[in-house]
């Protein structure tokens, strides 16, 4: 019912993109739009598609510190609060920066700070407002995903999944939590070897709230479509 994705569109492919999911409410969050060729824009961002009603929808833009030996862009996350019938959830994604060694490990710990913030909102909700200080239903639990461009054994990934303070539930990988000591499925390197000279490998992850880890009903990756050099990961959660 929900889908997220990362990538770079413009404003005719955003609604390409749309139009292939009759049914799905459409949200698209750049974190890089330019002028291009021809009056068009070049636009690079997160989305994401719902069936369920979208209560409330945001973007943040992540941290890129200054490196001048790297080629880097400007990256964010997308944010929805969608409404399930197992109570409100907050599914957030994103696309870490690939070449920069610099970027990533501060976009992670961005990530793992607007998570935090939003569980602390949640937990301990502002007072009160009209219009846009109007107060929403506390998420029941946070789903992040996206291409994080990071492994399983990288400092970026192991900072994520730290304990967090304030009484915020950790983050866990759904793919660890559901199949523990069975190595992730790879989500790229499959079909491209070309860019990926090192093979398949997973760098693709959702990670959820603590909470949510007994809904885990299955997560799942398509290694049969080579339509993109990543692969789709599906999570299932049980109402």
């Amino acid at each position: 019912n929900i889908a997220g994705m990362g990538g770079g569109e413009d404003v005719d492919q955003t609604a390409a993109l749309a139009a292939l999911l009759p049914g799905y409410a459409a949200f698209f969050a750049p974190a890089v739009d330019l002028a291009g060729p021809g009056g068009r824009r070049q636009r690079f961002g997160n989305m994401i598609f719902s069936r369920l009603p979208v209560l409330a929808f945001t973007s943040r833009i992540l941290p890129r510190p200054a490196d001048p030996t790297v080629i880097h862009m400007p990256r964010g996350v997308a944010e929805a609060l969608v409404e399930t019938p197992g109570g409100p959830l907050r599914v957030m994604t994103t696309h870490l920066e690939f070449h920069g060694i610099v970027q990533r490990p501060a976009q992670a710990q961005a990530l793992r700070s607007l998570y935090g913030e939003a569980a602390a909102n949640d937990r301990r909700q502002p007072a009160p407002g009209p219009g846009p200080y109007r107060v929403l239903p506390a998420a029941m639990g946070t789903a992040i995903c996206g291409d994080f461009n990071f492994e399983a054994s990288e400092d970026s990934y192991v900072a994520i999944i730290q304990p967090l303070a304030g009484g915020t539930e950790a983050l866990v990988d759904a793919w660890t939590a559901r199949y523990p000591g069975r190595a992730h499925d790879p989500t790229c390197g499959i079909h491209d070897r070309e860019q990926w000279k090192q093979g398949a490998h997973a760098r693709d992850f959702f990670f959820v709230s603590a909470g949510l880890k007994p809904r885990i009903a299955g997560v799942e990756v398509d290694t049969r479509t080579a339509a993109s050099d990543h692969q789709p990961v599906r999570l299932v959660l049980a109402d």
